[in-house]
């Protein structure tokens, strides 16, 4: 299995509304690829950030690629982020895993 992660931060007074735009953008298009096997999404407050980590689980790396492309490092944007005024980092990684177990 292949882990997905991202991270971006958006300032504290667009958080609600960044993590409902993160809902209906990077969450639900990847859920909606063939080999996506689920997705997580946590956000932490620090200071005047809301940070954002979004970690998705793939079968292999060509469900990867079919997500976001054959450039699969780099992050997947979507149209409206920057009205969140949102911080992405550039790069994503991808980590092959041979199982998730909770904490």
């Amino acid at each position: 299995m292949i882990v997905r992660t991202w991270h971006g931060c958006v300032p504290v007074k667009h958080a609600a509304g960044f993590a409902e735009h993160l809902q209906l953008t990077g969450v639900q298009h990847s859920q909606g690829i063939e080999g996506n096997l689920g997705v997580l999404v946590k956000s932490v407050s620090q200071g005047d950030w809301e940070h954002f980590f979004l970690a998705t689980y793939w079968r292999d790396i060509e469900a990867v690629k079919a997500f976001a492309g054959d450039d699969y490092h780099v992050s997947v944007t979507y149209q409206d982020d920057e009205q969140f005024e949102l911080l992405s980092d550039p790069y994503v990684f991808q980590h092959e895993v041979e199982g998730v177990v909770g904490l």
